[in-house]
């Protein structure tokens, strides 16, 4: 059985939209989000995927078996599934044989992972892109828990993978070159994105974001889901 997030209205958090972040934004998608996070970053937008009473979980977390999910991310007629979290590298013993599935019908997968754990062999063979999203000093996270060298090398040595990270400030900019130069990180395997999730902030970010971006041959992304809806959920 997986832990998927519980919505407000008792369903679990499977929607359509289109992919918001990264080398992908602008496709269409289906999205899983799974609970649990091995970290507790600061600024996290997703906070309800692991903060919560132990004793009230239920409220929080739905359990279903991965024919169920199938069902759902089935009806959409999308054959593009991103699997997000909270953290889903926690459960990939369980999402192995959902995965399984879908491939035999024709999906691609797209996997979100702070880039804590090292993910088994058999879903590595599955899975079409890692993005990955190393969190920084910013995340208030200690560095012992967030930098996990083995699979710094493990995920850079993957051909299907970038390297996204979230910008609050410019001092955030140097850790990123300091950590690409530490593992060898090529700069057009590197994201940058502004950690907010208001509009206006956003956009402020962004302009002076785009221009350290063009400055080091790094990648930019906006987040397209704040953009269009604002700091909602299962859009």
């Amino acid at each position: 059985m997986l832990k998927i997030s519980r919505q407000a209205d008792g369903t679990p958090e499977i929607f359509y939209s289109v992919q918001g972040e990264g080398i992908s934004s602008g496709k269409p998608a289906v999205f899983l989000r799974l609970s649990l996070c091995n970290l507790a970053c600061s600024w996290c937008d997703t906070k309800y995927t692991w903060l919560f009473p132990s004793e009230d979980a239920s409220r929080y977390i739905i359990k279903m078996s991965a024919d169920e999910i199938a069902q759902i991310i089935m009806s959409y007629g999308c054959h593009l599934l991103v699997v997000t979290g909270g953290e889903p590298m926690l459960q990939q013993k369980e999402l192995l044989s959902l995965l399984k599935n879908l491939k035999q019908k024709g999906f691609n997968f797209e996997i979100e992972t702070n880039g804590t754990i090292l993910p088994e062999s058999e879903i590595v063979k599955l899975i079409d892109h890692w993005n990955i999203s190393p969190k920084l000093n910013n995340s208030g996270n200690q560095s012992s828990l967030r930098e996990k060298p083995e699979c710094y090398r493990f995920f850079n040595d993957l051909a299907s993978s970038h390297f996204k990270f979230v910008i609050d400030n410019e001092s955030d900019f140097q850790e990123v070159k300091t950590m690409a130069h530490k593992y060898g990180i090529r700069a057009e395997k590197i994201i940058l994105m502004p950690q907010a999730i208001d509009r206006q902030i956003l956009l402020q970010k962004s302009r002076w974001l785009v221009e350290l971006c063009k400055s080091e041959g790094y990648l930019f992304s906006v987040r397209l889901q704040i953009l269009l809806w604002g700091n909602k959920r299962g859009i």
